[in-house]
């Protein structure tokens, strides 16, 4: 096979090295432009499992790299003059320059042709002369760009400004982190080891902190010497070095996130940086060039078919690429928004940076670092005011208070619609229902949305608070938790708006009853779907009814003992409807404007928080993004709503999202609304609770250590397991528990007996 890959860094170098492996007869030629030894950047990273794949592949050059690593095993965060240091991470580092000749002589042995300073020409001139023609050309790929309507790449620009620099200060003892404040903003480098006498030292900043300083408008030697004024403290005398003299002007670059559709046109395939790009923060964009190499090389000599192996390499190393950009998307995104998290005491700064990626969760940390974890978990149970003789728990069991309502834990069962009502009245379903979760270890239970008025039900089997017998059920059901156990209980209230009068959940969803139904209000006469009845567009007078019924609804909570109410302000139900522009076109002095959409809400909640005892808290639940782009309601918009319900006496912001209109298109995953929550607490001061596909005591520590939530809601196995907190305390050898329910002792001896064993045999 005649093989021409256009680019001589690692991705193209040990392409050719691999097909050489595989059959020396092979034809390989790489063009490269630059000196052989050129290089643009500093250091590069690799884990031990990147060097594992490299030696099963070619145990001659990763036994030449691994012997030219810098090792190091800490990660280093330097804020505020304070340095707090975490180990077990396990990284390693070479010099980029060292890696290419290392690639470069072991694929001169095997007999691949090196063309340096050789201009690369369009890849259609060399699609005619060889059989493949590989393009390793970078994040900035000709060949991408000259068949993109093939390609299809979606190419992101990312917020931040940063710069490639080096250092002869040493930097091996830990991967570094620093952060500085200046007067025109905050700074931040990036700084590691590669070889005996050379660190990477990456300079990064907000776009706003670049123009304060000008950086774009001066030339390299002057930027240079603002960084190092700005890092003088941590340099040790030691000067910043670039490699990119070949660049006029300013080196800052704003990072490219190339993801392509396909990467294969004819005899022409995306290798590296051209198909894909990871962020440096993570340092995966070698890992990713040098194993997808492996299976491009894989896949030529394997298959008869060049087709049949392109669609295979594609296959097979998108799942990986799109994990690694998830990954990499997660912890540019944190440096992107660093500053709200400045608020943070340092410990919970270094947890929230080191998990930033999710890929390093907090059982993770604690099997890197026990010690250290330990002692930020003991500083989050000091913030908790729990006494400094009781024993360390994870965060998930740390007490919160709220006014004068005092949790046990952070976790909440969430709402969740039963549909087991009978005219709006609760029935033994919901007490057992409510029971069993309370007995279950959360610190705190809701009600599934409970309505304000026959016609304010989703559906027929909805429960309400507007009839003397909705309360004493109620009543007789709080009753029943404060007695039996020492979880408290919220009431979440609500009017369902242009969702209502539909189907059971389990019949067809948010779709109008069979018969019977009745009429429906919203903001505006804008139906939920084509199948939905258009609701009338509620009045002033209609509007002062209904914030009457939610106040009314308010009275019954607390005569029946609810410890706390929410109002429901999401989801496209009524309240909701008034704050997103999908569904509020008005024209009058409640529509047009956020200020506007709010006036309404604000007087509902206002109104309920009036007449809800000042020594008991109440939340909001809203949905922090309509997820229809500008056209809704956006993360930014949140916040302010967020602000809003606070300055009203609001305690606490439920974040939810979505379910506001059918046209969004939300995009789910592990924790997939807890960024909303983190943007709300961190960049507006509020607490808040975080929702949506949590369901591991990892996730649940995470959100909280990292400050992104201080309550955690957790929905669905809650369904499954009414005793998810209990198991999951369980499962990671949390023995303090003290609320297990009397009877059911010894069937937590036989949990945590079958835990601890079901550990020993993991660590065996």
């Amino acid at each position: 096979m005649r093989v021409a890959c256009l680019g001589g860094g690692p991705a193209g170098l040990y392409f050719a090295i691999s097909m050489k492996l595989r059959d020396p007869s092979h034809d390989i030629t790489v063009f490269e432009r630059n000196k052989p030894d050129d290089t643009f950047g500093w250091g590069v990273v690799l884990s031990d499992e990147t060097l594992d794949n490299l030696a099963a592949n070619d145990p001659k050059s990763a036994e030449a790299i691994r012997a030219h690593f810098a090792y190091w095993d800490d990660v280093a965060l330097h804020y505020k003059g304070e340095v707090i240091t975490s180990s077990g991470h396990g990284f390693c580092g070479i010099g980029r320059k060292k890696l290419l000749i290392l690639l470069q002589d072991r694929a001169r042995e095997l007999g691949v042709d090196l063309r340096f300073e050789t201009e690369v020409e369009s890849a259609e001139t060399y699609a005619k002369d060889y059989d493949v023609v590989v393009a390793c050309d970078g994040l900035n790929s000709k060949t991408r760009l000259l068949y993109q309507d093939t390609f299809k790449p979606e190419i992101d620009l990312r917020h931040c400004q940063f710069v490639w620099l080096g250092t002869h200060q040493r930097f091996d003892d830990a991967f570094t982190f620093i952060f500085e404040e200046t007067d025109k903003g905050w700074v931040w480098a990036h700084a590691y080891q590669f070889d005996d006498d050379t660190a990477t030292f990456i300079v990064e900043c907000s776009q706003e902190t670049f123009d304060a300083y000008g950086f774009g408008n001066i030339s390299q030697q002057e930027s240079i010497a603002i960084c190092e004024d700005i890092f003088k403290d941590h340099l040790g005398g030691h000067s910043l070095m670039t490699n990119a003299n070949h660049i006029r002007g300013s080196a800052w670059l704003r990072f490219p996130r190339v993801l392509c559709e396909k990467w294969s046109h004819e005899n022409v395939v995306l290798l590296g940086d051209a198909a894909a790009t990871a962020h440096f923060s993570i340092g995966s964009g070698t890992k990713l060039a040098l194993e997808s190499a492996i299976a491009l090389a894989d896949l030529l000599h394997g298959e008869d078919d060049m087709q049949v192996a392109f669609d295979r390499y594609e296959k097979d190393r998108r799942l990986e690429v799109l994990r690694l950009q998830s990954a990499a998307r997660n912890s540019m995104e944190w440096f992107e928004t660093v500053e709200r998290y400045f608020v943070l005491d340092p410990v919970q700064l270094n947890y929230s940076m080191l998990t930033r990626s999710q890929r390093i969760s907090h059982e993770n940390l604690r099997a890197r670092d026990p010690k250290w974890l330990e002692s930020a978990e003991r500083w989050f149970m000091d913030q908790a005011g729990v006494s400094p003789n009781a024993p360390v728990r994870a965060p998930m069991f740390a007490p919160f208070k709220l006014r004068d309502m005092e949790l046990k834990s952070r976790i909440v069962v969430s709402p969740m619609a039963q549909y087991k009502a009978v005219d709006g009245c609760p029935t033994d379903w919901h007490l057992i229902h409510y029971g069993e979760r309370a007995k279950g270890g959360a610190g705190l239970v809701y009600t599934e949305m409970t309505c304000v008025s026959a016609e304010g039900r989703i559906t027929p089997g909805c429960p309400g608070l507007y009839a003397p017998e909705h309360e004493a059920a109620w009543s007789r059901l709080t009753d029943f938790v404060h007695t039996h156990t020492d979880a408290k209980i919220c009431c979440q209230i609500g009017h369902s708006g242009r969702k209502g009068s539909t189907q059971l959940g389990w019949d067809t969803m948010d779709a109008p009853l069979p018969e019977g139904n009745w009429d429906v209000v919203s903001a505006s006469p804008i139906p939920w779907s084509k199948e939905n009845a258009t609701p009338r567009e509620i009045t002033r007078a209609e509007m002062d009814q209904v914030r009457d019924e939610f106040v009314a609804a308010t009275q019954m909570a607390e005569r029946a003992g609810f410890d706390m109410i929410e109002l429901h302000a999401a989801h496209g139900y009524l309240v909701s409807s008034f704050l997103s522009p999908v569904s509020n076109v008005r024209t009058d002095e409640y529509g047009g404007s956020l200020e506007n959409r709010m006036r309404w809400p604000l007087e509902v909640f206002e109104a309920m928080r009036a007449v809800w005892p000042a020594h008991k808290p109440m939340s909001v639940r809203i949905s922090a993004t309509d997820w229809v782009g500008e056209d809704g309601v956006t993360p930014e918009d949140a916040v302010l709503i967020a602000q809003a319900f606070a300055n009203a006496g609001a305690d606490l912001i439920d974040v939810s999202a979505g379910q506001t209109t059918p046209d969004a298109q939300p995009v789910y995953g592990r924790m997939f609304q807890t960024p909303f929550s983190d943007r709300i607490r961190n960049e507006a001061g509020i607490r808040t609770m975080a929702v949506g596909n949590i369901y591991e005591a990892d996730h649940a520590n995470s959100i909280l250590m990292a400050g992104r939530a201080d309550l955690v809601a957790v929905g669905r196995p809650h369904l499954a397991d009414p005793y998810w907190t209990l198991r999951e305390g369980s499962k990671i050898g949390d023995r303090a528990a003290t609320d297990w329910p009397l009877p059911y002792l010894a069937g937590r001896d036989q949990a945590w007996r079958l835990a601890d064993r079901e550990a020993e045999m993991l660590r065996a």
